[in-house]
């Protein structure tokens, strides 16, 4: 998704392709592309390093790129240096989001931990994560966050969710 996009898409995971999940409801803008890591899933290995979630999402690690440039298409792959994320969990479900910035990218190009990203964008992040499923006549939404960590942790979760996915789908390779 770029921030220039008002539908919301997910995997099918029967198919492999990319599928409307829905529109966004409000006006609520995500401030940087996102998308996910690919041959990641969200299960117990995500799950137990969020003590405070009940099981992992099932999908696929979720991704904030941040460039410079606008970029206006979704389809596409690019490359990018994690530098932290934000764990969050959404309906019990955890649902952590890596935050990268691209690779190549001159203004992005002294960051590599999340402590030297603009603090704004990062707030900008979780206010998106938030409130983007928020109904205006809800009480408070069922996401919360358990912080904000660094590039370290951040490729620890990234490998948790590739050994989820090898757990659930490596029958599927062979």
């Amino acid at each position: 998704i770029t921030p220039f996009d008002s539908v919301k898409y997910e995997i099918d995971k029967d198919s492999g392709y990319l599928r409307v999940d829905r529109p966004q409801r409000f006006s609520s803008q995500v401030p940087t592309l996102y998308g996910f890591v690919p041959q990641t899933y969200c299960a117990e290995k995500i799950q137990a390093l969020s003590p405070s979630s009940e099981r992992g999402d099932g999908d696929p690690l979720d991704i904030c790129v941040l460039s410079e440039r606008p970029i206006t298409r979704a389809e596409i792959l690019l490359e990018a240096r994690v530098i932290g994320g934000i764990r969050m969990v959404d309906g019990g479900e955890a649902d952590d989001k890596i935050i990268a910035v691209l690779h190549n990218d001159e203004v992005y190009a002294h960051v590599n931990d999340i402590a030297q990203a603009p603090e704004t964008l990062i707030d900008r992040l979780r206010h998106y994560f938030l409130t983007y499923k928020m109904r205006p006549d809800a009480e408070s939404p069922a996401v919360s966050f358990d912080g904000v960590y660094g590039a370290e942790v951040a490729h620890a979760v990234i490998t948790a969710a590739i050994e989820d996915y090898a757990a659930h789908f490596s029958q599927l390779n062979t």
